[in-house]
């Protein structure tokens, strides 16, 4: 296969010659520029789109990096992000670190050398100032999902806060006044938000009175089934009414132990998720949640990193962004077992 210095020599002209003609970078006159186009239907030369794109020092691939591919939330947004990114005519580098540290790490390093444009970066963990002023140095970079406190790039988030509160409302307006809120950390934006929000929107509907219990934890499978374990385990006469499990995932693992103990949805007990990117509409009874636009977060973080917003005067970081929630109402909320009886 003919190279470019094949090109050059049967043109007449150096190799950078060629290569700056090839990738617009010099105008040439229309004698010399014949002669190059020429020469290359000639050798039938086939320009190395590679090597093409570091001459201009760019590598037309995105960095996303992400906890894992495993769940229905994660392996959704990463479809949306490759679709955006196929879109724009961008390859995807996709890396998942099983929320861990060294793998995050790792991984950001490869951005900072130059494996790709930019980074989406998504953690499932509690951030660090080392976490940080890694992202810091990475280059362009956009966090998504959850909060690196001390990151200095554009952020985005679903509303966490408003869908709390949408699900709180919605349980308070049932007649529930003890409820359990299962899931997420204040120290993650995710549980801080949520939980904040939940309890307001008891409040506004229920008043001083409402009794919110709160089990903190991973969003996983196995904490929603240990949330059921101790739910089961508990008084009939002492239970909440309610449970709010704040992914799909312990929204799957509390269904799977109410099920097999026979706690009955919504008449024992009534459950509202959140995500809502899973199932949850197949499941007996399909469940209320309160749904993340996951696709938008997905597409929106490709284009806050490709076209990202200018920082008005004054302004020292760039501002979170928030996508909006909503309340998706099926068949898991009724009104208080004793109330009903």
């Amino acid at each position: 296969m003919a190279n470019l210095q094949d090109v050059a020599k049967a043109a007449g002209v150096s190799k950078t010659t060629v290569s700056r003609f090839l990738n617009g970078s010099l105008d040439l006159p229309a004698k010399t520029a014949e002669q190059i186009n020429g020469a290359i239907r000639a050798l039938n030369y086939k320009p190395n789109p590679h090597a093409r794109r570091l001459s201009l020092g760019r590598t037309d691939t995105i960095g996303l990096i992400v906890p894992d591919i495993a769940t229905p939330f994660f392996a959704t947004l990463v479809a949306a992000v490759e679709e955006e990114a196929d879109a724009r005519g961008k390859a995807l580098a996709l890396h998942a670190t099983l929320n861990r540290r060294d793998r995050e790490f790792s991984y950001i390093d490869l951005v900072r050398q130059g494996h790709a444009d930019g980074l989406i970066f998504i953690t499932n963990h509690q951030g660090d100032p080392a976490l940080a002023e890694r992202i810091n140095g990475a280059g362009p970079c956009v966090v998504v999902d959850e909060d690196v406190v001390g990151a200095q790039v554009p952020k985005l988030f679903c509303d966490n806060y408003e869908g709390g509160r949408l699900a709180g409302r919605h349980l308070a307006q049932a007649g529930h006044r003890h409820v359990l809120f299962i899931g997420g950390v204040d120290e993650m934006i995710s549980g801080q938000r949520r939980f904040g929000g939940f309890a307001a929107g008891m409040a506004e509907v229920g008043g001083p009175d409402c009794m919110i219990e709160r089990a903190t934890g991973a969003y996983t499978f196995d904490a929603g089934r240990a949330a059921a374990r101790e739910f089961v385990a508990r008084p009939r006469d002492n239970r909440p009414t309610a449970i709010f499990a704040s992914s799909d995932e312990l929204v799957i693992g509390l269904y799977e132990v109410l099920q097999a103990t026979g706690v009955s949805v919504p008449e024992d007990l009534s459950v509202v998720g959140f995500d809502d990117v899973g199932p949850l509409h197949l499941f007996a009874p399909a469940v209320t949640a309160v749904r993340q636009p996951v696709r938008d977060l997905g597409r929106r973080a490709l284009c806050l990193l490709l076209d990202p917003p200018a920082l008005s005067e004054g302004t020292k970081l760039p501002q979170e962004e928030l996508l909006p929630v909503t309340l998706v109402e099926r068949a898991s909320v009724g009104p208080p077992a004793r109330t009903a009886l």
